[in-house]
């Protein structure tokens, strides 16, 4: 434990959807003063996430939603291309997202790599994300994919260069696809 850190205490604030709390502490400066300070701490469970790429015809799986948040921030469409991703919720970081990626994709995969455990947003929000790559093929086992329950996701099937192009445009500005997509650009996988 972090010995410049006491009297922490929490107030639940939301319990909604997930938790947010408020967090009370003292923390001891540089200069050796004790200060007490306030933050919030969005807490939704940890997560993973998943780029699936094809050697053979150089094109890569990604999906296609809604996101409330982004449209509230200025994305006209609220809608967002995505490397598939999930909650862990009680499984184990490779159990759930192969769970995710034939929920969401369709493609049921076997041989995963992890390539990042990353804090996507440490200033507010607990969740530690697992990202992932795995090869499929015109051969990988398919089921119809699109989500679970009230989830409407489209799968989208995409060149690889196309979507790096797609970052340099804006048409992809979420962060753990960005991350994966320039992971495969710099181990030369595609």
């Amino acid at each position: 434990m972090n010995n410049r850190v006491k009297n922490l205490k929490e107030i639940v604030l939301s319990n909604n959807w997930y938790t947010l709390k408020k967090i009370s502490f003292d923390y001891l400066s540089k200069k050796g003063i004790w200060n007490t300070q306030n933050r919030e701490a969005y807490d939704r469970g940890n997560g993973a996430v998943i780029l699936l790429y094809n050697l053979e015809t150089k094109n890569i799986i990604l999906t296609k939603q809604f996101r409330m948040p982004t449209y509230l921030n200025g994305n006209d469409t609220g809608m967002m291309i995505e490397a598939c991703a999930g909650l862990l919720d009680t499984d184990d970081p490779e159990t759930a997202i192969i769970r995710e990626t034939e929920e969401e994709t369709g493609f049921k995969i076997k041989d995963i790599k992890k390539v990042y455990e990353v804090y996507m947003s440490p200033g507010s929000v607990t969740e530690i994300l697992y990202f992932f790559i795995a090869e499929y093929s015109n051969q990988t086992e398919k089921s119809v994919g699109g989500g679970i329950d009230d989830e409407e996701v489209e799968v989208l099937e995409l060149p690889f260069n196309q979507a790096l192009e797609m970052v340099k445009t804006n048409e992809i500005k979420d962060a753990k696809t960005i991350l994966l997509l320039q992971y495969l650009r710099l181990e030369n996988l595609l």
